[in-house]
């Protein structure tokens, strides 16, 4: 894959595998998708379904030393950064591209003051004095709408609400105003009203600040509203990609028909069952080569034991074509 102008991510045939006491298993088996500049895209699908490794691969915070990137590449504005150094990966993560944590008190650390954290990414990438860095830090604060900032920054992570350390690792991913920011499901353990909120707040900052998104979530309405592009991943492997509003409209593999099925509507009856897809994703150490959507229906086929075809169908509509799956 050439980097295109127009796309400031693009990640081609992507592979990362653990090691395990069962081997080397691939997590996530040649990925490829790409961000415009100034969209969102968003990733969709079950736990395990390896959406999160994609994310840490991209800027390569897999854990160590069992995480290994074995195979593609990834071009952050024409560089890939699968090549690049260790110390050119710690200027890009948090400078160039920001990464917004699933979970607010696993990115924070207990023991520091929220200003001493936000203020420590100023010190790193932009390099200023102690006090420039604590007044950046209350400004960011103030734009991600802290009430008091000047008196949070004092605080500790365990003395704000869900919904305030979660502003918090949206400001620390914000505070160097990067390119490109990924969001690895933001909103999960927030309420409705502060999940609004959140989401509203980021596409505020992103209309502000000009920048892309990668948005992970298992939540289809997030992504209907937010996103303008939709990769649907299963088991490692993308399995449909379009723009947002074809997808919603004109679904063509039967696992993302199934995910949309799922959606409770206002036409949905009182108390009644909500469609579910039956089974569950297998573990990494029985994918099998084939299409894995069948494996989990229980389709073992000739055909399914071989990996479907990743076409084009339609202009900027991607599916994998299972003879089972693909369903137009």
């Amino acid at each position: 894959m050439n980097p295109s102008g127009d796309n400031i991510l693009e990640v081609d045939k992507l592979i990362t595998s653990f090691e395990t006491d069962r081997g080397l298993l691939r997590a996530v088996d040649q990925v490829s998708f790409s961000v415009p500049e100034g969209k969102t895209v968003g990733i969709v699908g079950e736990s395990g379904c390896g959406k999160s490794v994609t994310a840490m691969s991209i800027v390569r915070l897999l854990p160590q030393p069992t995480g290994k990137i074995l195979g593609g590449h990834v071009f952050f504005k024409g560089r890939d950064l699968l090549r690049s150094s260790e110390s050119e990966m710690r200027r890009i993560r948090g400078g160039d591209i920001g990464v917004i944590f699933q979970e607010p008190m696993s990115a924070l650390n207990p023991v520091h003051r929220i200003g001493r954290q936000v203020a420590e990414v100023f010190r790193l990438h932009k390099k200023i004095s102690k006090k420039d860095a604590w007044d950046a830090a209350i400004e960011m604060l103030d734009l991600v709408r802290i009430p008091a900032p000047e008196k949070r920054v004092m605080d500790y992570p365990h003395q704000l609400s869900g919904g305030m350390r979660q502003r918090i690792v949206i400001a620390l991913a914000l505070a160097c105003r990067p390119s490109l920011v990924i969001a690895d499901e933001p909103t999960t353990a927030l309420d409705v009203t502060v999940q609004a909120q959140i989401l509203d707040l980021m596409a505020r900052l992103q209309d502000e600040m000009k920048m892309s998104v990668i948005l992970i979530t298992h939540d289809l309405g997030v992504i209907a509203e937010t996103c303008d592009e939709v990769v649907v991943m299963y088991a490692g492997r993308v399995v449909e990609k379009a723009p947002v509003g074809e997808l919603f409209a004109n679904p063509l593999h039967a696992y993302t028909k199934g995910l949309l099925n799922s959606i409770p509507t206002l036409e949905t009856p009182s108390k009644s069952l909500l469609n579910t897809i039956p089974g569950m994703v297998a573990p990494l150490a029985e994918h099998v080569h084939g299409c894995r959507f069948c494996q989990r229906m229980g389709r073992i086929t000739r055909d399914s034991r071989e990996r479907p075809r990743f076409a084009e169908v339609s202009p900027r509509h991607w599916v994998e074509k299972c003879p089972e799956c693909y369903q137009p």
